[in-house]
């Protein structure tokens, strides 16, 4: 799909300061080149991972990508390149899924009647909108964590029905945890390469006399710089939290384990006694006794009961 988006509120988009590609036909990409006399980089080399392929300049126009992540569903991303031709005059984007920081960007310049600062303002309302909704995206992502770790360590187990199902619930956190912890590396990814690109634009794209430009630009790289900062604590949480939790799954099975071996131990005394009795001798003198069968069975409890009760004062289970 092709958004053209013109410098001023006309029917004529011939003068454009921005061509939004998302993802596009040959027929858009061939139209857009046409327009802009660029040759416009397809997908394949958007997605390189080389500095140099990600960054480059050429005649004044510099063409840049980096990596993206949308959340389509509640633990679903979408990762794909993004893409920037930038020249003085004009910007085109060209993105492979939707990304509600263009939308708000269109929706807000398409309301100014005159466009001024080239493509280089709409890059940069660009990079702000960017910031601005992976802050939110970090501070939805702390909070969540902060309600796991708050489960996590909070929760009394008073019962072994309680038990079994918080064996079930910790296994659900674990993959959260598991699932928080990509996310943070998908926007870690898209952090460190949006910085790349706001540096390079800064370097080789904003003009040395617009002032105004190279503070707005350097503003957006000190939240990029702190927000990295915030994702790399919430990193090392997800890592505390999955700890805690992979602990909490190896306290659960050693209670489990212990259970069958204290259960284990308690039945060598009956059985002892049941196997000796068992064996059918004339001189056994309990065979000849009135209440010789009570007896046994006695001795049988007795020898279940009372190393069940000895566990349970030294506070084994």
């Amino acid at each position: 799909m092709l958004t053209v988006l013109p410098t001023a509120h006309t029917d004529d988009d011939r003068a454009a300061i921005w061509f939004d590609l998302l993802s596009p036909t040959e027929a858009e990409v061939a139209d857009v080149e046409k327009r802009a006399g660029v040759t416009l980089p397809r997908r394949d080399a958007l997605s390189e991972i080389e500095r140099s392929s990600r960054l480059q300049r050429r005649g004044g126009i510099l063409t840049m990508s980096t990596p993206t992540a949308t959340r389509r569903f509640s633990d679903t991303a979408i990762v794909a390149p993004l893409g920037f031709v930038l020249s003085p005059d004009w910007i085109v984007t060209i993105r492979f899924t939707k990304l509600a920081a263009f939308d708000a960007v269109l929706d807000c310049l398409a309301g100014e009647r005159i466009i001024e600062g080239g493509g280089l303002e709409v890059f940069t309302r660009l990079c702000e909108e960017i910031v601005d909704r992976v802050a939110d995206g970090l501070e939805h992502i702390a909070e969540e964590l902060g309600m796991m770790s708050m489960a996590t360590f909070h929760e009394d187990e008073d019962s072994a029905a309680q038990a079994l199902k918080s064996n079930r619930e910790l296994r659900g956190q674990l993959r959260q945890v598991g699932r928080l912890g990509n996310r943070l590396s998908e926007v870690r990814d898209g952090l460190l390469g949006l910085d790349r690109v706001l540096a390079y634009t800064e370097q080789h794209g904003c003009p040395v006399t617009d002032e105004a430009m190279t503070a707005r630009l350097t503003s957006v790289r000190r939240d990029l710089a702190s927000l990295s900062d915030y994702d790399e604590h919430l990193t090392a949480k997800v890592q505390f939290v999955l700890d805690a939790l992979v602990g909490l799954i190896g306290i659960a099975q050693n209670d489990v384990f212990k259970v069958l071996t204290i259960v284990s131990i308690i039945g060598i005394g009956p059985t002892l006694i049941a196997g000796i009795y068992g064996m059918n001798f004339k001189n056994m003198p309990e065979y000849n006794w009135t209440y010789g069968y009570q007896y046994g069975l006695t001795v049988i409890v007795l020898s279940t009961v009372l190393p069940l009760a000895w566990s349970r004062v030294k506070g084994w289970f």
